[in-house]
């Protein structure tokens, strides 16, 4: 039985050409070699397995190669890797620097590569300067880590930076179907994916993942078989709740939640997977967007037909929520709830679009449709039914609000134009008739379709003026005939009966402070119908002023009079009663008790 190889050494880059995602810095590399402008020192920084450590390599291989060497030489000689996580002491790198005098039997080029070299003490780096900077002719020293800002100044400055990138989902999907064509394995684009994302841009883990589910699933690597092996959340139930959220089906999607953590994911990880599907939904909705989204063929038609089925505006507001949830999950004491709870309010979404505002219909090239009675036919013709027209199509706005207010059922209009229902009291007014409208009329109403303009009028223009102007000319004003108001005389027993029964009310509805005001005095009645209350201070008197308006038509309707007032007083000598600084305070204990004084003097105590 052959050992078995794991897939990152066996398939590891001999050439620069091999390097998956790095061709910025491949090609650098082999620019300076050509034309002999590599610097002596370089620093390869970057996240896990994307190839510092390998381009090295080959970067060593490179520079000692002549022509004459056999294909299969490494030049082992040439190479020394120091891993500076074990060996991090002055001793070590001293060790080093005496190495470095030492010219090479064989090749060029002595390699110098140091892996991990964040993790050199502080000696060590200072005690590595000075060959840094000036190293022999034939040294060349290339460093390694994952932590660039760990490392000093000092040895940044003598360096030539490379900065390595994550490796795409793409790129990593399309070198791991190479190895499985290489393996003769049966793989499914969307299983390499979800292998490539589950990496997060390093191809050494990449590769470790795909021999471990190769391993569980032997020569057919199917989605299912990776999403098992792998424990993450399918596509399919990111796409089941999304369909669920956009029905409005709450128990179903609460059932779906469920079934997720029996196995075994928590709602953290299912929130944030949903707002990554919300996401790529929204990747989905733009023709330039499509390539941001890193998924296989058959999931991108998918997403391509779900994304059909939302809005913009549903997507925002699901992101918005998804992400609230997000953030608060570490510290919720009941983090499933929070998840169920976000989960309900994304179902509740009206995705279908915002709201209108009703007023708009009347600016809109549209037909209003409303009731008239058969009388305003029969008793003008047709021209003056046309005038009569024009007249309501001015007031389209006021027949609208009115309409709005009084929530009137919407008529239905014949063909497929809008309708807006007019109440029988807008009936009467608009048409000018002086009989009431009884229900035989509108039974038997004809209706009218009346074509208003889209052209918006501005509210300054010359035309809007004169309009309005007329109006308030025409409108006439109501008078009150004040012989017909109510005017029961009434006892103040009646009165603060019903005066406190106003102040228990405005209580249960929160109004404390008001209530409290209000409880200050006993109100008394003047001769002249008039309610007096004298109140301590100023600030109490504007809050019963503010709000008096209600108290006075609630006493006018239980009292019957329409002529009750009433009069706040402020008491000038009770305001000046309290005291406001501390000195006062303490002025007006001591008067009442002079021991308290002695308390003081005893104790030493200050104000």
């Amino acid at each position: 039985m052959e050992p078995f190889i794991v897939s990152a050494r066996k398939y590891r880059p001999q050439t620069f050409k091999d390097v998956v995602g790095q061709e910025s810095i491949t090609n650098t590399l082999t620019n300076a070699i050509e034309n002999n402008h590599l610097a002596q020192a370089l620093l390869f920084c970057g996240p896990r397995g994307v190839g510092k450590t390998t381009c090295a390599r080959i970067l060593a291989k490179k520079i000692n190669e002549d022509g004459t060497q056999r294909p299969d030489e490494d030049f082992a000689f040439n190479i020394f890797e120091l891993d500076a996580a074990s060996n991090n002491s002055v001793d070590d790198i001293r060790s080093l620097i005496d190495q470095v005098r030492i010219p090479p039997q064989v090749g060029k080029y002595k390699v110098y590569i140091i892996d991990e070299v964040h993790m050199l003490s502080q000696s060590a780096f200072n005690a590595f300067l000075k060959t840094l900077e000036e190293p022999p002719k034939h040294a060349i020293f290339i460093l390694a880590t994952t932590e660039k800002h760990k490392i000093i100044p000092t040895i940044l400055s003598r360096c030539q930076i490379f900065d390595f990138k994550r490796i795409t989902v793409k790129d990593a999907a399309n070198y791991l179907k190479y190895i499985a064509e290489n393996q003769g394995i049966e793989a499914d684009e969307d299983a390499l994916h979800i292998i490539a994302q589950k990496a997060d841009g390093a191809m050494r883990d990449a590769l470790s993942i795909f021999d471990r589910v190769v391993s569980f699933s032997g020569k057919i690597l199917t989605r299912k078989a990776v999403t098992e092996n792998l424990n993450v959340l399918d596509y399919d139930t990111y796409f089941s709740a999304t369909d669920l959220i956009l029905k409005h089906d709450i128990p179903s999607l609460l059932l779906l939640l469920n079934k997720t953590l029996a196995l075994g994911f928590d709602g953290h990880h299912f929130i944030n997977g949903l707002a990554s599907h919300f996401r790529d939904l929204m990747v989905c909705k733009h023709q330039g967007t499509i390539e941001l989204l890193e998924v296989g063929e058959t999931a991108k038609q998918q997403y391509l037909e779900q994304s059909k089925k939302t809005s913009t505006s549903f997507l925002l507001e699901a992101l918005e929520k998804a992400n609230d949830c997000d953030l608060n999950y570490k510290t919720s004491k009941n983090q499933r709830l929070l998840v169920e709870l976000t989960l309900m309010k994304l179902a509740s979404i009206d995705f279908e679009g915002e709201k209108k505002n009703p007023e708009s219909i009347a600016l809109a090239n549209q037909t209003t449709n409303f009731i008239a009675p058969a009388s305003f036919f029969k008793n003008e013709d047709t021209s003056q039914a046309t005038v009569r027209n024009s007249e309501l199509v001015s007031r389209r706005s006021e027949l609208l609000k009115q309409k709005i207010s009084e929530q009137e059922t919407t008529v239905p209009a014949s063909g497929n134009e809008p309708s807006v229902a007019v109440a029988e009291p807008i009936i009467e007014t608009m048409v000018g008739s002086s009989d009431p409208v009884d229900t035989t009329t509108v039974a038997n109403a004809k209706r009218i379709n009346i074509k208003i303009p889209s052209k918006r009028v501005s509210g300054l223009s010359i035309s809007s003026l004169k309009a309005k102007k007329e109006h308030q000319l025409n409108k006439k004003e109501e008078v009150l005939d004040e012989n017909n108001l109510p005017k029961t005389s009434f006892t103040e027993e009646e009165m603060q009966r019903h005066w406190y029964d106003f102040v228990k009310q405005i209580d249960a509805k929160g109004q404390k402070i008001l209530a409290s005001n209000l409880s200050t005095d006993t109100p008394k009645v003047l001769k002249d119908q008039t309610i007096w209350i004298e109140l301590p201070n100023g600030t109490m008197k504007k809050e019963v002023e503010r709000e008096q308006f209600g108290l006075l038509a609630y006493l006018r309707s239980k009292l019957n009079n329409h002529f009750i007032d009433l009069k706040i007083t402020v008491n000038e000598e009770t305001a000046k009663k309290f005291a406001f600084t501390p000195e006062e305070k303490y002025e007006k204990l001591r008067e009442k008790n002079p021991a308290i004084d002695l308390l003081r003097q005893e104790f030493d105590l200050d104000l």
